[in-house]
């Protein structure tokens, strides 16, 4: 009986916890092309080094690392920009931190579709969180509904290019809790904003991770050079 080959997608892979457990959602349907993107932010060096470590454990064939290193000379994003301070963390505040940075997603999906019309992938996978970000306006639902729409206006006709973001409405708690059962390798994902040697503890990414594995009641396989309480 001949074995049926798996549609391609595209997975976004940062490097991070969210889009770790992304692919692994990813690889129940599709065979997986892995994205990773550079926009000049301060710890990519050591997210390239967990996506590659995240492509090797999935042993993913396709691979590709894109420069869009003008986001980072529009600024505008402590992520990118080293003369604005990585703040604290507060997850009580419904402000959009300094860590947002402008209209990201658009650029990096706008990549993500050009790659899968050329490698005929059916699905790009994103690892958007909705209800536990640190609330970026393009993480949200309705971006990427209204996404989803350019991209059939704007691709060949019947590409049928799909946006999947299936964690869209989890908490971390739930990303850690479902990593852990899809064994998704989180011990090779890298959160932090501000280091690249050890996570800080302090900024929205470590809080919220650190939260999740919290309320899980989960030790974070990561090393931290402060342990705060976020429960």
């Amino acid at each position: 009986m001949a074995l049926v080959r798996k549609q391609k997608a595209i997975v976004l892979v940062s490097g991070g916890m969210d889009s770790c457990l992304t692919a692994a959602y990813a690889f129940e349907k599709y065979e997986p092309a892995f994205l990773h993107v550079n926009y000049g932010q301060r710890t990519q060096r050591r997210e390239l080094k967990a996506f590659n470590e995240i492509a090797r454990y999935y042993g993913v064939k396709q691979k590709l690392v894109v420069d869009v290193s003008h986001l980072k000379q529009i600024g505008g994003s402590s992520l990118t920009d080293r003369h604005e301070e990585v703040t604290k963390a507060d997850l009580k505040t419904h402000k959009i931190p300094t860590s947002y940075v402008p209209f990201r997603n658009a650029n990096i999906l706008a990549i993500a579709v050009s790659w899968a019309e050329v490698i005929g992938a059916r699905a790009i996978y994103i690892g958007a969180v909705e209800e536990d970000s640190s609330g970026y306006p393009d993480c949200r639902k309705s971006f990427f509904r209204a996404y989803e729409k350019m991209i059939t206006l704007g691709t060949k006709p019947g590409s049928g290019i799909k946006i999947k973001t299936p964690i869209i409405n989890f908490t971390k708690k739930q990303i850690v809790e479902k990593s852990l059962q899809m064994k998704a390798p989180i011990h090779l994902t890298w959160s932090c904003y501000k280091s690249e040697r050890q996570a800080c503890g302090e900024c929205d990414s470590c809080a919220l991770r650190l939260r999740g594995f919290q309320q899980a009641g989960k030790k974070d396989p990561i090393e931290y050079k402060k342990i705060l309480k976020y429960l």
